[in-house]
């Protein structure tokens, strides 16, 4: 099916969510179309952010928005949908658009596999009547269902459509780019030069991707790293709980700005406890990169400043190589929490790998290393 012809058979003009590179084709529509528009498109930091966004765009127009995600922020709305949108609160219809990570069948990655097996149950837990469209599914059949979630919606429940891998098509295509020069993969190969032997969480995406392949190419051990292939937003607060229990290590946490802003709350609690042996390098595109390419706010607000006010004792913000390794290597020698912001082109090599080893032998390898030490 065509992503023009789901947006007609749904009827919304308001939108709002977390890209998913498993909706590419709608996220592409939608900035095709609307841009990132406050009127039409709000592109937010996490899917409990987008849902409350769309909760008022109902409340101040009566007309009934979409959520578009994917599945794995399924638990980011569960307090939202539960608390707010259902009509035993207040009644507040919403439409949710959902990528299918990990749909039963269909190989995909460790952190999507249990995810995908409890979508839909956890949809039917929330009171979301819910309808999957694969590729074979017809626009005559879609809009069928949308004919009864009219009704549904009238008296204040919320529904779902949930997209199976390569259900949707558009032949519209966004080239997202910005001016930043250097490049992640770089970033992270100066980080490991500076790091040595210092355990390294990396968040996830393309930045653990290519933290893994550095490491090999180096041939060094991968288990100085704990790849957070999932639970995007937290990996600096993973890094805050090993960095408690191991002081004498200097811990480093190389985080993404989509990932910070997800849940931005977990740099007040860094700031607050200060570690004194922690560097949190975030790497800021300005992008949801790894699932498409969609832009984030990071480029409109001053991270740094953000780090300063929530307490870290030292932050910067770099764009050059030269002023990273300089920066890299004071945070290294120094006893205090640090943060680097670092200005980051959008983009990664077309032959990018994925890890070899699984999640389990990668938490045992990390944990045995860090028992040792």
């Amino acid at each position: 099916m065509t992503v023009e012809k789901l947006v007609e058979i749904v009827g919304a003009d308001f939108y709002t969510g977390v890209p998913d590179s498993q909706l590419k084709a709608l996220c592409n529509y939608l900035m095709k179309t609307y841009g990132v528009d406050q009127k039409h498109h709000i592109i937010a930091a996490n899917e409990g952010n987008c849902t409350a966004i769309a909760a008022g765009y109902y409340l101040a127009t009566g007309k009934v928005p979409v959520v578009y995600m994917q599945n794995s922020g399924e638990g980011n709305i569960i307090n939202p949908v539960a608390s707010l949108l259902n009509d035993k609160v207040y009644a507040i219809p919403v439409i949710f658009i959902i990528g299918w990570r990990g749909e039963p069948g269909i190989y995909d990655e460790p952190q999507h596999i249990y995810q995908g097996e409890v979508t839909r149950k956890l949809l039917e837990d929330m009171d979301i009547n819910t309808f999957v469209i694969d590729k074979n599914t017809t626009e005559e059949e879609t809009a069928v269902v949308m004919k009864k979630y009219k009704k549904i919606l009238s008296v204040g429940k919320s529904v779902a459509f949930v997209i199976c891998k390569g259900a949707l098509s558009y032949d519209g295509s966004i080239d997202y780019r910005n001016d930043n020069s250097m490049t992640r993969e770089k970033i992270i190969q100066h980080i490991v030069s500076v790091s040595g032997q210092d355990p390294v969480i990396s968040t996830t995406g393309k930045a653990s991707r290519e933290l893994f392949e550095i490491r090999t190419s180096n041939g060094q051990s991968h288990k100085y790293d704990f790849l957070t292939v999932g639970s995007m937003g937290h990996s600096s607060s993973i890094a805050l709980g090993i960095a408690i229990n191991k002081p004498a290590l200097k811990v480093w946490c190389i985080d993404g700005d989509g990932s910070v802003l997800m849940h931005m709350g977990a740099m007040a609690v860094l700031g607050a406890y200060a570690p004194k042996n922690m560097i949190h390098v975030v790497i800021n595109n300005g992008a949801h990169e790894t699932v498409g390419g969609m832009p984030t706010v990071a480029d409109k607000i001053d991270l740094t400043a953000v780090a300063r006010a929530c307490g870290y004792p030292n932050a910067v913000c770099v764009d050059s190589l030269k002023s990273l390794d300089k920066e890299l290597e004071a945070a290294k020698q120094r006893c205090e929490l640090s943060f680097i912001e670092a200005k980051c082109s959008i983009g990664s090599r077309d032959d990018l790998g994925r890890p070899t080893s699984s999640a389990i032998e990668n938490k045992n390898h990390f944990m045995e290393y860090l028992q040792n030490r």
